[in-house]
């Protein structure tokens, strides 16, 4: 008894002094934030001389547990803004509670307009190929954000005019639909033409992140080649961003961005952005006149039937910091796009009154909460659903030349297809990402993407015909499952394994009784289920040395305009089978300082793709149209990389380079015994050397304290490529070196507030290609007025 009363007694001792210890101890919680109230997720918080630190979560909010009463120095540092030090004294049992906002070492270029590596330093420590574009500092210039993004090592953006005209992202030597775009994180496969990256104005973004290659299991969809994520402003608080920008060739652009958040948690946001141009920039082409057959080379004119427009308003309503949810919102995009159409794939074919025009109308819902009914377990879920429509015009049968000359025809006829073609996609699209943070060490992610569509339209020009009744639907899933070991700091792994599948049902014509005329149709589906997986990981030599590894075996399923057409300028090919890749990405970074004067970044890659199925564009039959092709075997080995350097708050240069070698590695053609004549044929029309440079001078404090001076210049390179197979002709360069320059000047008055830029793209007027024949925008001046607030 004796025993047991003493064992007892010491029992209660100890439980009062582990429960007086841990009431006795203080713990620190907060929210780092910058000046202007941005969340900085993993920012450093410790209290120097001690063990006690910790980093920033995804909301910018840290806890320090556990800590002994007394006086402390208390640091908070983020990459790219100064090192907060305060002296704190700590009571015990205190809970303590301190919200540092850090200032930005570089807060007076808040203007700067040229890019630079600005990742967040949650994104730079990802085991990913990744580089963020710090949307902020390009937010004075008259960029898009296709353009913003053609200066990234690795990235070629591709158009065939100007303003609104159709455009071709390639990254590390894949392109068109191998890359995926994400509007914070979820797929813009439905988004319609109103809602394309060339017309959506840098202004909207926040940051941009570009993953090569392999992509987070959380970006969920069936991305081959890598994914563009455009993160745009979710902070809680209330701010106006407008601006207007006018330039050459009639040129209009207007954007506003404004969020209001209430104390009871009450958010709005609306996003709207407008693009106008004539888009008739002067062009070099040879012309025949219509009546008399003479020809004329090399004639200097404007293009005439090419002006652009489009609206666009994506407002969203609801409720943040809620029990029930982080973050829930209800919201609608809506807007409408006309563009008239000067020509088909090659510039020898000219149109004079042929148009397309299109609108956007998309609910959606928004919903996410962290540590939903147990702690860990986060859920982020949305949806939407496009009943926009588009409509083909083409009913003026006349055949134009660049003269503006035209040739009239009796009858009805047409420049390309006649038709009024008015259709709708009733493209849908559900998300739902899952994830559990098991402990400090392991974490399990799920992520489901499910993507409908089913085009339905009519012709009043053809009321009767069958052929606008035949099922143009699909359905597509794919679903991942991934985890991640964080071992330390210095280590992280991940692993995923990702299900795809498809399934189509359409129609083809047929003659049934031989007669001319006679068609029929029948319909006809198919289906398609792979899997894939992958690895990624990342290790930390040292603070400064990150090394990173990845590889995936991953499959894309042919898209809807591959597989149905696009009716304007690409002819649908049902036959296409899904593209799979196997992928290799390993690299490294270095951030540098010779001193605090001078300090520098290099960051390099090196990938290799095999691919097989690959899907490509070629010309159709009649050379008029592109269709989509299965090259059987395609191999790629690519080298980018970057160098930037920075001296004290003056100067900033960089310089970024992009080779990748892409080979048909198709030996035998199907019907055929012998090597075929393009085994190991470098890809024709794809460009596979070039790179930016780009540099800024800053003057601050010019004519009064908070104003800034910014002159920028931006180069951009692109060796010669060729335009068809080497081995198929002996003119294999067609499409030549090309060099353009930009320049510009920004003054930012009041720290920001208020923002003049004046512009100069192309600067020598040099004559450039990115598709065949088709010659992009000549030298044009701009000027933009923007007024920027935050509370």
């Amino acid at each position: 008894m004796q025993i047991s009363k003493i064992l007892h007694t010491g029992l209660l001792c100890a439980l009062s002094f582990v429960a007086f210890a841990q009431q006795a101890d203080v713990t620190l919680t907060g929210h780092v934030r910058s000046e202007d109230g941005e969340t900085l997720p993993g920012a450093s918080v410790s209290l120097k001389g001690t063990s006690n630190g910790t980093f920033t979560n995804a909301d910018g909010q840290y806890t320090l547990e556990h800590v002994r009463p007394g006086s402390y120095k208390l640091l908070v540092s983020f990459m790219g803004y100064e090192t907060q030090t305060k002296d704190i004294t700590l009571k015990a049992g205190e809970h303590f509670k301190y919200n540092p906002k850090l200032v930005s070492e570089t807060r007076e270029l808040e203007s700067v307009s040229v890019i630079g590596r600005t990742e967040t330093k949650e994104i730079n420590r990802q085991a990913y190929n990744v580089t963020a574009i710090d949307a902020k500092k390009l937010q004075n210039s008259t960029l898009d954000l296709s353009h913003a993004l053609d200066r990234v090592s690795g990235v070629r953006v591709r158009e065939s005019g100007g303003v609104g005209s159709n455009m071709n992202f390639s990254l590390n030597g894949f392109t068109g639909r191998q890359v995926k775009f994400f509007l914070d994180g979820v797929p813009m496969d439905n988004f319609g033409s109103s809602f394309q990256l060339n017309n959506i104005p840098i202004n909207l973004a926040e940051r941009v992140e570009v993953y090569k290659g392999v992509v987070p299991i959380w970006l969920g969809s069936d991305a081959l080649g890598g994914a563009v994520n455009i993160v745009t402003n979710t902070r809680q608080n209330s701010y106006l961003d407008a601006s207007y920008s006018y330039g050459s060739f009639n040129t209009h652009r207007t954007t506003i961005n404004a969020g209001f958040t209430a104390k009871n948690g009450f958010t709005a946001q609306l996003n709207a952005f407008q693009n106008y141009s004539d888009n008739n920039y002067w062009i070099t082409v040879d012309v025949a006149d219509v009546n008399t057959g003479e020809y004329f080379r090399n004639q200097r004119l404007r293009r005439f039937h090419d002006t652009y427009h489009n609206e666009t308003v994506i407002a969203n309503v609801g409720v943040v910091g809620k029990k029930f949810a982080d973050r829930l919102l209800v919201g609608v995009t809506l807007g409408k796009n006309k563009a008239e159409i000067q020509t088909g794939a090659r510039m020898v074919s000219v149109f004079g009154q042929w148009h397309r025009k299109g609108n956007i109308v998309m609910p959606s819902l928004k919903y996410s909460k962290k540590d939903l009914f147990v702690k860990g377990l986060s859920v982020n879920v949305s949806a939407n659903y496009n009943l926009g429509q588009e409509q083909n015009v083409d009913t003026v049968y006349r055949r134009y030349n660049w003269f503006q000359q035209f040739k009239q025809y009796e009858g009805k006829g047409s420049e390309r297809e006649r038709s009024l073609y008015k259709f709708r996609n009733n493209n849908g699209l559900a998300t739902a990402n899952v994830t559990y943070q098991i402990d400090p060490r392991h974490s399990i992610t799920i992520n489901n993407v499910l993507n409908t569509f089913n085009r339905k339209g009519e012709d009043e020009l053809f009321p009767e015909s069958a052929r606008y009744e035949q099922p143009r639907v699909n359905r597509k899933n794919v679903l991942g499952v991934g985890y991640k070991f964080d071992y330390s700091e210095r280590w992280n792994t991940s692993l995923f394994v990702k299900h795809f599948s498809q399934n189509n049902k359409f129609s083809v014509s047929y003659n049934p009784t031989g007669n001319w005329g006679d068609e029929a149709f029948m319909v006809q589906k198919n289906s398609f289920e792979k899997l894939g997986y992958g690895v990624a990981s990342t290790y930390f030599l040292f603070k400064n040395f990150q090394l990173k590894g990845s590889f995936e075996k991953s499959y894309r399923l042919p898209e809807t305009d591959e597989l149905f057409g696009d009716l304007l300028n690409l002819e649908g090919n049902i036959e296409l089978d899904p593209e799979t890749s196997y992928n290799y990405n390993l690299g490294f970074s270095y951030n540098g300082a010779i001193n605090r004067a001078h300090r520098f970044s290099v960051d390099a890659n090196v990938l290799y793709r095999d691919a097989q199925g690959f899907i490509r564009p070629r010309l159709n039959a009649n050379q008029t149209k592109q269709v989509m092709d299965n090259l059987a075997d395609v191999t790629n080995f690519g080298i980018d990389g970057e160098v930037r350097y920075s001296f004290r708050q003056l100067l900033t240069a960089g310089v970024n380079l992009t080779y990748q070698n892409l080979r048909n590695n198709t030996r035998f053609e199907e019907g055929y015994t012998t090597e075929s004549p393009l085994y190991r044929d470098r890809i024709p029309n794809m460009p596979f050397l070039f790179g930016n440079a780009d540099a800024a001078v800053f003057f601050k404090d010019l004519g009064k304290k908070g104003n800034t001076l910014t002159l920028g210049y931006n180069l951009l390179y692109v060796h010669a490529y060729y335009l068809y197979w080497p081995s198929l002709g002996s003119d294999k360069l067609d499409i030549p070196e090309q060099l353009s320059h930009d320049v510009n000047v920004v003054y930012a008055m009041a720290d920001g507030k208020y923002n003049v830029s004046l512009e100069c793209k192309n600067l020598l007027d040099a004559k450039l290609f990115d598709n065949f024949s088709l010659q992009k925008p000549s030298r044009g001046f701009y000027v933009k007025l923007r007024y920027f607030i935050s509370k």
